[in-house]
């Protein structure tokens, strides 16, 4: 069903509503006569006969035809009533702004599961509840109890914090900020912010789709929707809670690591989301992409009549990777033919201090024509003699023409208001630093790049799923959740790993005998189920070169570790031949997120990945250029490439293994957690090795 009916509805009752000021089933009456609200309001309430000149209704049944919105604004424990009425007269799109439901406990809970059940049964959509409400200013809908209609704009935001959204609401109206629309969507038990990003990507007047969530109902479905719509229309979203204080620690190396944000920064990369770090810059990068068109090239030009806010600029765009703008011959013989000797004809153009407007649009002008400059930052400091208002106009003017995105930073407060009234107006967006403008202008080219990256190709390989299923299936079917060593290696060989010689051995003597066979050094692992990082309780023995090195430190392990782990079941040991190789240990690594699925990681190997933490996270399944950039991401890519006279290692070979890991963890839903650590990988040309594994299931 679509959701066009809740921000152009012709029709609205509001159930609920009140005659005495402060009550919320007053305010959204008022709110809705007040924004001029073209259609039928009707306003409900078994006790009253008319509310603020309006005729009152006892209940829906009364009013004698289907209202197309209905607004719910009764106790909880008579919202459900509400929805069966809803249901007999046929009204299929709802808002409960009601509050007292799941986030009060197991009782108002069980009330939301009972609505939920009626609005299905119903094929009612309803948004809510504990919710705010819902603005459209193209439509002169204010159906909330937030504040005044704001103006008509290309911004629409979901919000999860009804509270957050009142003071966005009031901030824009202050600021002149404009909307398309505005949703709280509350406990969001049924519309959700998979439901708005859809309905927004194809509403005509939403340029850009912006919102704060504290969670994601469906992750795989948003990252599927999401992607398809920032092709279209770039997302913004705050989403909070970064630490990781309120996630359970997982028990591998990959899932401790892999904080319940790591999910959300790696689904938001997949999805070309682009995430903010609070309300003002995500109203900076909105005004930004809702009203300037995108830039072509990251050729950036800076105009200013103050030196050190130019100063300013040229830094920040250096910082950020856009380039600095080198103007034509012939741009800088027109602006030397007007503007003023001691003025800077070079980026950035320095019109001087005494510059009037008209010298601010002569060089506007001849700067934007230059076919090597892809946007402009412009710059204006209060002088006595500085025309803020007229600059404005004429920014505003000459932008319209150029299809450049520009964007203007008047620093100071009182003499660049009339100015800054201007640009707002004119969709010409404002920012408080040069620093700001430029980070947005930088924001702005990452999506056009993201936009344009080639379609995703998953390479899938040649492997042996069969022996795969039968040692998964076999554990699941035994209630063995974590695989031994030993067979998660057989796993990751059937899957194109190679993995050192060894044997499992029971006694100091068949410790013995593996070694001779093997040749020496060897390496000794204790073998049991209980115990996942070895090292960490003496379990590892490596460079053993005797028989009796060998039975020593059998005989060791079996002494020393049952005092450390009493309730650890210890099978025996794992006899490895000792991997011979001048190459680098790195860690290839899969944590199944519960709501975004298999997020793959990468980082330096060995016992210090948890104490360095030099690790990227993305979610599975990757390309081979998602495999590279998990590298990239990490302080240890230097070091794989090779430092300080060192050969680089195998950079071809690490991103294959992570897309085999990938194609593993994905194809078996069963694996909830896996690291190969170390895998040491050499040179070009030879063979890395996965010398450790470790795999842990869970049943579906």
């Amino acid at each position: 069903m679509s959701l066009q009916t809740f921000f152009n509805p012709k029709s609205v009752a509001i159930v609920g509503a009140s005659r005495q000021k402060g009550k919320v089933g007053y305010e959204i009456l008022v709110n809705l006569i007040a924004g001029g609200f073209p259609g039928k309001i009707y306003p409900v309430n078994p006790k009253a006969d008319e509310i603020e000149g309006l005729k009152v209704y006892p209940d829906l049944p009364s009013i004698g035809e289907t209202p197309d919105l209905v607004i719910v604004i009764v106790p909880a424990q008579f919202v459900a009533a509400v929805l069966e009425e809803c249901a007999k007269v046929h009204v299929k799109s709802v808002i409960i702004i009601t509050a007292g439901f799941k986030e009060v406990g197991a009782e108002g809970k069980k009330l939301e599961e009972e609505i939920v059940r009626i609005a299905k049964r119903s094929g009612i959509r309803f948004v809510g509840p504990n919710c705010l409400g819902l603005i459209s200013p193209s439509h002169k809908l204010n159906a909330s109890f937030g504040g005044d209609l704001p103006i008509p704009g290309g911004i629409a935001y979901i919000s999860q914090s009804g509270a957050l959204l009142a003071a966005i609401l009031d901030t824009a109206n202050a600021n002149g900020i404009g909307f398309s629309s505005l949703v709280s969507i509350g406990n969001k038990a049924d519309v959700d912010e998979l439901d708005l990003v859809e309905a927004f990507g194809s509403q005509r007047e939403t340029k850009v789709i912006a919102g704060y969530l504290e969670n994601i109902k469906d992750g795989n479905a948003f990252v599927r929707e999401a992607e398809l719509i920032s092709q279209k229309k770039p997302i913004l979203l705050m989403k909070s809670g970064r630490t990781a204080a309120g996630a359970k620690a997982a028990s591998s190396h990959t899932g401790s690591l892999a904080g319940g944000d790591v999910a959300y920064e790696s689904a938001f990369t997949r999805a070309g989301v682009i995430r903010c770090e609070s309300i003002k810059q995500q109203f900076d990068f909105a005004q930004a992409f809702a009203n300037q068109p995108l830039p072509k090239g990251r050729n950036v030009v800076v105009i200013t009549n103050a030196g050190g806010p130019g100063i300013m600029a040229a830094d920040a765009i250096e910082q950020c990777g856009l380039t600095f703008a080198k103007l034509s011959e012939e741009t800088k013989a027109k602006l030397a033919e007007k503007l003023p000797a001691a003025a800077n004809v070079h980026n950035p153009v320095d019109v001087l201090g005494d510059a009037l407007a008209d010298r601010y649009e002569f060089a506007f002008d001849v700067v934007l024509d230059d076919p090597g400059v892809d946007a402009a930052v412009v710059l204006l400091t209060p002088q006595a003699m500085t025309q803020s208002k007229e600059t404005a106009e004429s920014l505003v003017k000459i932008s319209k023409k150029k299809g450049k995105p520009v964007l203007a930073c008047f620093l100071g407060a009182s003499k660049v208001e009339p100015g800054i009234q201007v640009l707002r107006k004119g969709g010409v967006p404002q920012y408080d630093s040069p620093e700001s403008a430029v980070e947005t202008l930088n924001v702005m080219c990452e999506y056009v790049r993201w936009r344009a990256r080639p379609k995703r190709v998953v390479r899938l390989f040649s492997v042996n799923r069969r022996k795969v299923e039968s040692i998964v299936e076999r554990h699941l079917r035994q209630g063995i959740l974590d695989i031994g060593e030993a067979e998660a290696k057989d796993i990751i060989e059937a899957y194109g790993f190679a993995t050192p010689r060894g044997s499992i051995a029971t006694t100091a003597d068949q410790a013995a005998g593996i070694a001779q066979q093997l040749g020496y050094p060897v390496v000794l692992k204790i073998w049991s189920p209980d115990i996942l990082h070895k090292s960490d309780v003496g379990g590892v023995k490596v460079g053993l070169k005797s028989e009796q090195e060998v039975k020593d430190a059998f005989d060791l392990m079996m002494y020393r570790i049952p005092k450390k782990k009493p309730d650890a079941k210890i099978l025996g040991v794992l006899v490895q031949e000792m991997v011979r190789t001048s190459g680098k240990e790195v860690i290839l690594g899969m944590h199944r997120d519960p709501q975004f699925g298999p997020l793959m990681m990468f980082g330096m190997g060995g016992v210090l990945v948890e104490v360095l933490k030099d690790v990227a996270f993305y979610l599975a399944p990757l390309t081979a250029e998602e495999a590279k950039q998990m590298l990239v991401a990490t302080k240890t890519y230097k070091i794989l490439q090779g430092v300080r006279g060192q050969e680089g290692v195998d950079i071809e070979t690490i991103a294959e293994g992570l897309q085999r890991v990938s194609q593993l963890v994905t194809e078996f839903p069963e694996i909830k957690e896996m690291d190969i650590n170390p895998y040491v990988v050499g040179r070009p040309g030879t063979t890395a090795i996965a010398v450790d594994a470790r795999i842990s299931l869970e049943k579906k």
